[in-house]
């Protein structure tokens, strides 16, 4: 068949099915499935984009992405393009209106088809639309099928499974924990499990998505495995109904003291608001007179579980923060509805460079009111809204509709190259382990059109994340240099597997219905430690009498002698804080892992600051013009 032969008829069925998609109408052409689909998600993309991105798009930049995209991978490298529908030299091209881009595109695609008739177009077209999204910000994205449940799971606060968390190691899938409460925990599955077989069939070899391909499934139904357990002879059999498998965004909530709350927030999902106020129920109960929320690393969520967590620390009227759009629809102010259950609790908040978007709400407008302290590293400075579209396969966008402030107006979004890419999601490690550095620096540099003032009148700034009101350094003592180099090997991890491989009984006995004790009194042997010492040695730990200091060259770390016993703490108390994890989950691991956390030590001794801010923002705050 001729190339013209080819696309004309193609060409005028599509031409017929572009002008029913822009009307609204569905139709199917037999034969065309692939064909069809893949156009409509072109349509459907760049018309998401341009109805409802926060900024006003140039169709012509989205047109030439999308095609640049749709042969960048195609498996002839050497082909020539030039003069082609799939040209991507352009010259002076100018596309006039979507209707132009979308008849140019089908042009660039059927000449694809036509001629390279062993390329995959559903990839080819997955490549367009990625790349479209290339002269936007970096957080508006396609999301392809593959992954689009996955997201949304861990968004929604549940998904359905077995209810395990897992690690694939040395090809084998090992139970780290059974999740409380699910079908593998109900069971008697535990940690240190490894799933030999799934439905009969070999499970060995298996990577992390072919685990969640077979274990994951629909609530009711049936899956089948093979457990080899350590120190038991035979293989034992489970047949495991899948459930309701909820995920939390609280990681931990507990009393560091006799009056001192602690909440982990890694999140913002659906639940998020609901786990808290349990959380704080529960530590108001056991005495808590004052929060640390720890928000490090938290990439946010959900703008409206940021809103409501926030606002239960305001009275009711107080602005959370705004939304600015070139969409009017998209453009809105938030308040608090009613007076916070902890308006007048004391308030710490922990953030770092791995804090953003909701995370930067929170910690922003408690910043802006003078409501708490905050202490640590600047945070990530994301302060785009995106929202989620399907597309006609399943795969979703997210497309940015507008821009969030902060009460005193501040935008937290930090500067971004039009390309998005790698640049500005590593751009946190480029700022070095010089905490303070970084944030006098950035400070040094912010122009008076982003200084902004507090309602008690302190100065804040905007275009870079939240500077917080204390910084904290970046643990760089040289106990860390050992404990990293620990992390990275897995040596602490396969460490605590291996002693509750041979220990796993008599561990569980004398401490599982013992936290609180196992907290304060369990201890590694000398010659438990001296094996993990071993055991690093065998990663490429060497011990030199040349050195002063620790040195890392070509993947292998050179210690001076007695600098292992001058920072033995910190490997022992990760170790303990690894074992908590295996056994008793997430929720228990971080009561141990904080004893070792310089930030939390620090912040500690700072709860005279939350009590000054005070007493300076009740006697230095105008009445504010932001309630309603």
């Amino acid at each position: 068949m001729s190339m013209k032969k080819f696309i004309i008829p193609n060409i005028i069925t599509l031409f017929v099915l572009s002008s029913f998609w822009f009307a609204g109408v569905e139709t199917v052409v037999p034969g065309n499935d692939t064909l069809q689909k893949n156009i409509k998600k072109y349509v459907q993309t760049q018309r998401r984009i341009i109805d409802n991105y926060v900024d006003e798009v140039n169709v012509t930049n989205l047109y030439k992405n999308s095609v640049k995209g749709l042969v960048k991978n195609l498996s002839d490298s050497t082909a020539n393009l030039q003069g082609t529908p799939a040209d991507t030299t352009f010259g002076d091209l100018k596309i006039n209106d979507i209707s132009e881009s979308v008849n140019k595109f089908e042009e660039a695609y059927l000449y694809v088809t036509n001629n390279y008739p062993d390329e995959d177009m559903t990839k080819r077209t997955e490549d367009a639309l990625e790349s479209m999204f290339k002269g936007l910000d970096p957080h508006s994205v396609y999301i392809e099928p593959s992954l689009s449940d996955d997201i949304d799971d861990e968004f929604s606060g549940k998904f359905q499974g077995i209810g395990v968390q897992f690690n694939v190691i040395q090809d084998t899938i090992t139970v780290i924990t059974a999740i409380a409460g699910g079908p593998s925990d109900a069971l008697g599955i535990r940690s240190g499990d490894r799933i030999i077989k799934i439905d009969g069939e070999s499970a060995v070899g298996f990577t992390n998505e072919d685990v969640r391909n077979n274990l994951r499934g629909p609530k009711g139904s049936e899956v089948d495995v093979t457990i080899k357990r350590p120190n038991v002879k035979d293989p034992i059999q489970f047949t495991i109904v899948r459930d309701d498998i909820p995920l939390y965004s609280i990681g931990a909530a507990y009393m560091m003291d006799e009056k001192t709350g602690y909440i982990k927030m890694d999140k913002f999902i659906q639940t998020t608001h609901e786990e808290f106020m349990e959380a704080m129920k529960d530590l108001q109960d056991k005495g808590m007179e004052r929060l640390l929320l720890d928000l490090r690393g938290n990439p946010g969520g959900y703008l409206s579980q940021a809103v409501a967590i926030t606002e239960e620390f305001f009275p009711r009227g107080t602005k959370i923060v705004s939304t600015k759009s070139r969409h009017t629809r998209f453009t809105s102010a938030y308040y608090s509805r009613r007076d916070g259950f902890f308006k007048d609790k004391p308030l710490m908040i922990l953030v770092d460079e791995g804090s953003a978007s909701a995370s930067e709400i929170v910690s922003g407008a408690v910043q802006d009111h003078d409501r708490g302290w905050i202490v640590g590293r600047r945070t990530f400075g994301k302060g785009l809204v995106q929202q989620q579209y399907e597309l006609v396969d399943s795969s979703k966008i997210r497309v940015t509709i507008s821009k969030y402030y902060t009460p005193s107006g501040r935008l937290i979004q930090k500067p971004y190259n039009k390309k998005g890419g790698e640049e500005y999601a590593y751009e946190i490690y480029q700022r070095g382990v010089d905490a303070k550095g970084d944030a006098m620096e950035f400070v040094s540099d912010v122009p008076d059109s982003l200084k902004y003032s507090t309602d008690a009148g302190r100065t804040v700034y905007g275009g870079g994340g939240i500077v917080p009101d204390h910084v904290v350094q970046p643990d760089t003592a040289q106990s860390k240099i050992v404990a990293n180099y620990m992390l990275r090997n897995r040596v602490g991890f396969d460490f605590v597997r291996d002693y509750l491989d041979e220990n796993g009984d008599s561990f569980r006995k004398k401490w599982e219905d013992n936290y609180d004790r196992f907290n304060k009194e369990f201890e590694w042997s000398e010659e438990q430690m001296d094996e993990v010492f071993s055991r690093l040695k065998e990663k490429n730990m060497v011990v030199t009498d040349t050195l002063s200091k620790p040195d890392f060259k070509s993947d292998t770390l050179f210690i001076p002698n007695g600098h292992l016993e001058e920072i033995e703490w910190m490997p022992r108390g990760l170790i303990k804080a690894e074992l908590a994890r295996q056994v008793w989950g997430l929720k228990k691991y971080y009561p141990v892992r904080n004893k070792l956390d310089e930030t939390i030590d620090e912040a500690m001794k700072m709860w005279h600051e939350v009590a000054k801010l005070e007493e300076y923002a009740a006697t230095h705050t105008t009445p504010s013009t932001d309630r309603y």
